[in-house]
């Protein structure tokens, strides 16, 4: 059986055609390689199910959203992946599985076990692909090198299917228009994980009273400065009390005004609800897609940091911080040193978002390899961190799913 420090996870989101978050693209890696290569199908699955859903389970971990996986031909074949409910999980048949009568036989055996099944780096249609199309439900469009003419000889191809299209390897906001006027309707790529920053956005008024809190907060002002500025921006105390209500989910009492979520949380919380807040429509409704990501991230840092050998509390805190702003660019469109500028925040926060330099930068970056499914890195920035092993970030990685997950069902209701 691999040893468990050989197992690593990543994640990537998808979204939806609205740019609401569908699922997650889980990807199994072990060895220092990125290599997705096992010597035991079983024995890895399992390994991966028990390292990042045992402790919380199913539900925690990915919620209401659907997790995609990786299958080689070897791990098609295994009787371990039915260890996966068919109900939270889509099964992605890799580019390189030979479409054999056997591996057909088998897709269709999972299917009729009720799994989606998904072709994964679909790049042109051939005759090879017509048995395996009739059983697939998604299939993901490598758009990597692929132009406007070759993708819409690709999409006309794969209509007499009755298929869903994801395009995956998005990199950019045209190519987003340009699938969904071919019917995709379901994204990943960097674009999503890591936008394009457009300088010279105005910030709404919204979005500048949240600024103005969070310094407000940093500067240890009086309370009654803080309720001025909220009392200007109902949206936002409606925010506050959602999100509120989601992280005091213990206490028999709901919070039914803004001084009884200021009394409740207290400074301290306060500030991290404001910072998840900037990710939530500021007039009241509905939350932007990057809420998860930019909750996951601070939650994982969060969490590292309390692994660190010789970490304070007060790290901890600054690593929420890092996780949470570092997204700032992407929700705002505006360059980071714009917005710290007006924060009083500490010199290895302003490091590690600026330069990506000192631990809190290495942590930072070792969440932005996950999101992006470099596992050769996340091993490599594992290494440096003291006190820090793949298997306790696999751990970590979970439970930053699910609080993140039950900040996202809050703020989205």
């Amino acid at each position: 059986m691999p040893a468990a420090q050989e197992i690593f996870i990543g994640r990537q989101p998808i979204l939806d055609r609205y740019q609401r978050l569908y699922a997650y693209e889980l990807l199994f890696r072990r060895g220092t390689q990125n290599s997705a290569e096992v010597t035991d199908d079983l024995a890895a699955t399992a390994t991966v199910l028990s390292h990042v859903f045992s402790e919380l389970g199913l539900e925690a971990a990915l919620g209401p959203y659907l997790g995609f996986v990786n299958l080689d031909a070897r791990m098609l074949a295994s009787d371990a992946i039915e260890l996966l409910p068919r109900e939270k999980f889509v099964l992605e048949v890799l580019e390189t599985v030979e479409i054999t009568p056997a591996v057909v036989a088998r897709c269709r055996d999972l299917k009729d076990k009720g799994y989606t099944l998904a072709l994964d780096d679909f790049v042109a249609f051939e005759e090879k692909h017509t048995p395996i199309l009739e059983l697939a439900d998604i299939v993901k469009v490598d758009l990597m090198g692929m132009d406007a003419g070759a993708l819409e000889k690709t999409v006309k191809a794969l209509r007499p299917w009755k298929v869903k299209l994801l395009a995956e390897k998005v990199d950019d906001e045209a190519q987003v228009r340009m699938c969904s006027d071919l019917g995709f309707e379901l994204f990943q790529g960097y674009y999503f994980a890591k936008p394009t920053i457009i300088a010279g956005k105005k910030l709404s008024q919204s979005e500048l009273s949240l600024i103005r809190l969070l310094g407000l907060i940093l500067d240890d002002a009086e309370t009654p400065q803080i309720e001025d500025i909220f009392k200007q921006e109902p949206g936002l105390t409606l925010n506050l009390m959602r999100l509120t209500n989601s992280a005091t989910s213990g206490l028999r009492q709901k919070i039914t005004s803004l001084r009884h979520a200021i009394t409740v949380l207290g400074r301290h919380q306060l500030q991290r609800w404001l910072q998840l807040l900037l990710y939530t429509n500021p007039s009241g409704g509905g939350a932007n897609p990057l809420l998860q990501v930019a909750a996951t991230r601070g939650r994982f840092l969060e969490l590292l940091a309390g692994d660190l050998m010789g970490a304070s509390p007060d790290f901890e805190d600054r690593s929420f911080m890092t996780g949470i702003m570092s997204l700032i660019p992407a929700l705002l469109h505006v360059p980071i040193c714009e917005v710290i500028a007006t924060l009083n925040v500490a010199p290895d926060v302003r490091e590690a978002l600026e330069q990506r330099g000192g631990v809190l930068g290495r942590m930072l970056l070792l969440a932005e390899k996950q999101e992006e499914g470099d596992m050769e890195s996340c091993f490599a920035l594992s290494s440096e961190l003291p006190g820090v092993d793949t298997e306790r970030v696999n751990a970590i990685l979970t439970q930053a799913l699910a609080w993140a997950n039950n900040i996202g069902r809050e703020a989205a209701s």
